[in-house]
Formats: structure tokens, sequence, C-alpha cells
């Protein structure tokens, strides 16, 4: 009787774990189906680094795109700045990771012959269709025949500045300056320092780490008569005439001759204009929705780059590609999300949430950004604006840093400093291509 009651119970847990199992398969089912029942779902993951107005309009869109895909998920994961890099090649490399991912330009060569990318389908993106309708900006990831990535938007660089600081000064708020001489003349006017000459407000914000690096290279180098690399991105000209030395020179006035600006102000040139502790700045048009969002009230206007024998900004932008080993059913839907973050709509919609600017010429030279009072010194600067073709980002941008600091802290000649920039960046670029 015993051993039968036994038998019962066991039969009547197995029953369960039977009936549990049943539950969890036709649970487990349905979630691996779409939502119109066609199929298994396909989740695609997006990553993208932790830029807040970025990560919010994303996480928009993603909602819009399934709502338009039934049978597609997306998840989006972000990482901050510094680890991102780091993260994709743990990740990248096993097949795991990102399908689609977004990153900074400078990096697609790095990412290129590491294996983590493929070229986009042409099918979907022929180059011609790409060269007619985005900045031609966007070559800058044209390597070995193939476009590698496509951006939603691209970004220029431009003059921020403060116009109660300006009054205060005794400068018309609507009267920016617009060459070399009178940025330097404005920066004087603009900084306030103490009795023992310690800097209480700068005139100019000046980090080599942020923008300063690009508006070095594409803005006063190329504003000066000068080239950092030849026609064909192959050779660094740099030091090939005295535009280069000129330009750098003038770069490094500011924290010198001048004393209107430091590294480190405020802690960042950002956190400094945001507080009213700066007065101008140097910044790309992605600076816009972290104003909207962190300094609403603040009364700034935007003007193009202060020029010398030539205008000149720098462009830069950051770029969605699919990862190497990404193939079939998912490869059609990654390729329609690029498709869809590519699309006019969603182009309007980046400019608003995060300031950047469309990356196809038909929306961004719209009446109502071409006349904007704060887009429009960005959109008019892009029929002048370049995209700097770096074969090592965060290493191109370390040696500007390190000739910074070389004069700065270690009292080198700004000659000296320059020419070891230069030697530095060539060596960079020609173990690049010596395996091309």
């Amino acid at each position: 009787m015993k051993k039968w009651w036994l038998g019962l119970v066991a039969f009547g847990l197995l029953s369960v774990l039977m009936v549990a199992c049943s539950n969890d398969k036709e649970s487990s089912d349905k979630d691996s189906t779409s939502d119109d029942g066609s199929g298994e779902e396909i989740v695609l993951e997006y990553w993208q680094y932790a830029f807040d107005a970025k990560v919010k309009l994303m996480d928009e869109l993603i909602k819009e795109f399934e709502a338009d895909n039934p049978g597609i998920k997306v998840k989006q994961t972000n990482f901050p700045y510094d680890q991102y890099n780091e993260k994709v090649a743990a990740q990248v490399p096993a097949g795991k990771g990102p399908d689609v991912i977004n990153l900074f330009y400078g990096w697609v060569p790095k990412y290129v012959d590491s294996g983590y990318l493929q070229p986009l389908p042409q099918e979907a993106f022929p180059h011609e269709e790409i060269e007619s309708e985005f900045f031609p900006l966007v070559e800058a990831t044209k390597l070995d025949g193939e476009y590698w990535t496509i951006p939603t938007a691209v970004r220029t660089l431009a003059l921020f500045y403060n116009k109660d600081l300006f009054e205060e000064a005794g400068l018309d708020p609507n009267s920016p300056p617009k060459d070399w001489d009178e940025l330097q003349e404005y920066a004087e006017k603009l900084t306030k320092a103490d009795g023992s000459g310690r800097l209480e407000q700068s005139g100019m914000a000046w980090e080599p780490s942020q923008q300063g690096h690009q508006w070095l290279r594409d803005g006063l180098t190329r504003q000066a008569g000068g080239e950092v690399l030849s026609e064909d991105k192959k050779s660094v000209i740099w030091g090939d005439d005295a535009a280069g030395l000129e330009a750098f020179k003038y770069w490094l006035s500011f924290p010198t001759d001048l004393g209107t600006s430091e590294v480190g102000f405020y802690t960042d040139d950002v956190t400094a204009f945001l507080t009213e502790k700066v007065a101008m700045n140097v910044d790309g048009s992605f600076r816009i929705g972290t104003i909207k969002s962190d300094a609403p009230d603040l009364n700034y206007a935007v003007a193009p780059l202060p020029g010398d024998k030539e205008q000149s900004t720098n462009a830069s932008f950051w770029t969605n590609g699919i990862t190497a080993k990404v193939e079939g059913e998912k490869l059609e839907a990654a390729t329609k999300f690029l498709k869809f973050l590519t699309s006019k709509e969603t182009m309007e919609k980046w400019i608003d949430a995060t300031g950047e600017l469309p990356a196809k010429k038909e929306v961004a030279m719209q009446d109502k950004y071409v006349n904007d009072e704060v887009y429009g010194a960005f959109i008019n600067s892009l029929p002048f604006a370049n995209a700097h073709f770096f074969v090592d980002e965060t290493e191109e941008r370390q040696l500007v840093i390190d000739a910074a600091d070389k004069v700065l802290l270690k009292g080198m000649d700004v000659e000296e400093a320059y020419k070891e920039l230069v030697e530095e960046t060539k060596i960079l670029h020609e173990s690049y291509w010596s395996d091309k």
C-alpha cells in the first residue's frame, strides 16, 4: 500500500513537471514567434555610446521601427565613450555583441582592418546613390572601394558664444568675431582674472582633447592655406609649408601669449560654457541638445568659425554599420534598420533632438534649417567642412594633446613641438599604409 502511494505521488509529480515543461515550451514558442505569426522573431542588437539625447531618441525610434516591422525587435545597449572600443573588441570577434553598431567615423579604418565590419549591401545602398544624396564627407568611410558605414547625421564645428557676457564686456552680441585677429581681441576683452592673475572667467575655452584637435587640423590649418594630408589621403603634408606651423602657433596663443584660456578650466570646456564661466567655445552642433537639456535658459548664439586666408571648419560624424558575422534573415533585418535610420523622417527627428545635422543634402538644406538662428551657422558651414581621414583617431588625438603638453607643461619650443607632432603623425600614417 505504501509503495503504491509513493508511486502515485511520483507519477503526480512527473505529470506536474511535464505540464510545466509543456507550458514553458508554449511560452518559449510564443516568445520566438513574430507578431504576425509568420515565423521566428529576429532580435537585432544595436550598440551606441552613452550620450543621453541620442539614447532617449533611439528608444523612441526603435518603437516606431518595430511597429512598422512586425517580427523584428531591436535591443539597444550603451557604453561610456571611453569603454566602447574595448567592449567591441571583446565581443565582435566571437560573433557576439552588436549586429548594428554606431561608431565614430575615425574608427572605421581600424574596425575594417580588425575584421569587425562587413561592407554595406550595395543593392540597398548603391554607391552612386550615397554619393549623390549624402554630403561628400561621408566618403571618409569608403575604403577598398566599399562603403562600410552610413550616417544619420553629421556635425560641423562653429563658435558658441555667451551673449550676456558679450554685453558685459561692451561687445555687440549680434556681431561675433569674424577672423583670427578679432577672435583674439574678443577673447582678451572677455577674460577676467583676480589680483594674483588667477583666471576667473575665460574668454576662450581651450581643450585639445575635446574639439580642440579638430579645430587645429581642419579649421585653423586649412584656414591658413595648408593641408594635413595629401589629396589621396596617403601622405602627411602638414609640415610641407608654413601654414601648419602658423596655425599651431595661433592655436597655442590662447593659453600662452594671451592668457585667456586654461586646459581643464572649470573641469572642461562644455561645463565651463554651460555654467557661464567661459564666454566662447569652439564646439559641434551636437552640443545644442546638451544645452537644451542641461542649460535651457543660457543666452547664447552660434557663429561660423572665424577664418583667415580661407574658410574652413571640421566635420565629423557617428556612423552606422553591420558587423561582420551577421547574415541571412538577420542581415536583411539589419539592412532594413539602416534604411530606417537614414530616412528623411529619422534625420529630421535627429536634428531636433540632438542638434546633429542631417547627413542628406536635401534634408539639411531645407529653409527651416538653413535660416535657423542656431542651426544656420552649422548648415551654412557644410560646403567648406572637411572630415579628416583618421588611420587611428585615438592615437592622432593623443599626438595633438601631447604636443600641447610639451609646450604648456614642459616648456618645449613651439616649433620643436610642432615638428615632433608632424613626424609622429607621419609615422602613424606610414605604418597604416605600409601593408595596404
